[in-house]
């Protein structure tokens, strides 16, 4: 099993929605001062995984994409993004050689390129070899979504899959293709699911939104305000520590500086989130 990171590159979000109920005085010190921007926003990067296994490559996630536009890109979206396909070209891959494309969840910039606009304005899959992923629930609320969750569920992102026959709805814990799985995470939304790796006695863990900043790792009642469970999220947040101390997990965290990928570790009753 081969793994590789790419970068949709980032978006920059209010630090204090990043961090939730803890007081700025506490998170700054951590997030650095000199890493906030004049309106008090951070970059949160847009990682992506890459699993290569056999005849099988799996994406997971697909960053923000590049049909944005206007104030939705530039108020709802900042940041500088749609940089996916040069990722995948990096590593000498192409949108047809991707086999299976897993979505964490469907928030925007998770899925953005799930789809792609046509020349001809049609949307179509943006990995025409792929069978896309997602979990059913997730499916069901981003289908239907309410007031607070609107902005982020774009119907553009995933209904073009249902017309192509290439999406697969599923319920929990599935294999994508031999060593990795689906991982119920959830607390971000209701059915968001991590994704776990297995080979040969070792571990990692894409982390999704589970975590928007590696100190949430580290103290998981750090919790986003965009969680929509937090006491889930909580639980979550405290399985995830446990596995990845357990297993000594590498983890590859969505939202961290590119690659994103580190180690938990534990001493003297302390943990902290060591990148590699």
């Amino acid at each position: 099993m081969d793994v590789a990171v790419i970068c949709d590159g980032y978006i920059k979000l209010d630090a204090g929605a990043v961090m939730g109920l803890i007081p700025r005085v506490m998170w700054e010190p951590v997030i650095g001062r000199e890493n906030l921007d004049a309106e008090h926003r951070m970059k949160l990067s847009l990682n992506c995984m890459v699993v290569r296994s056999g005849k099988e490559i799996l994406l997971v996630d697909t960053g923000i994409g590049n049909k944005l536009e206007g104030a939705v890109r530039d108020r709802a979206f900042p940041g500088e993004h749609g940089l996916l396909m040069k990722g995948l070209e990096s590593i000498g891959l192409t949108p047809e050689d991707i086999t299976v494309v897993a979505n964490t969840h469907l928030h925007a910039d998770h899925c953005g390129w799930n789809t792609v606009r046509g020349d001809d304005g049609v949307l179509r899959a943006t990995f025409p070899n792929a069978r896309y992923f997602i979990q059913k629930g997730e499916f069901e609320v981003a289908s239907h979504p309410n007031d607070r969750t609107k902005g982020t569920y774009f119907a553009e992102n995933f209904e073009p899959l249902v017309d192509s026959g290439q999406l697969n709805l599923v319920d929990g814990e599935v294999e994508l293709m031999p060593g990795a799985r689906f991982w119920a995470t959830p607390g971000h939304t209701q059915d968001h699911a991590s994704i776990a790796l297995t080979s040969e006695g070792q571990t990692a863990l894409y982390t999704g939104d589970l975590v928007h900043h590696a100190v949430q790792v580290e103290r998981p009642a750090w919790i986003a305000a965009f969680d929509i469970l937090p006491l889930m999220s909580l639980e979550s947040k405290k399985k995830l520590a446990e596995r990845a101390l357990r297993e000594n997990a590498l983890l590859i965290c969505v939202h961290n500086p590119f690659p994103g990928a580190g180690r938990l570790t534990e001493s003297g009753g302390r943990r902290k989130f060591v990148e590699e």
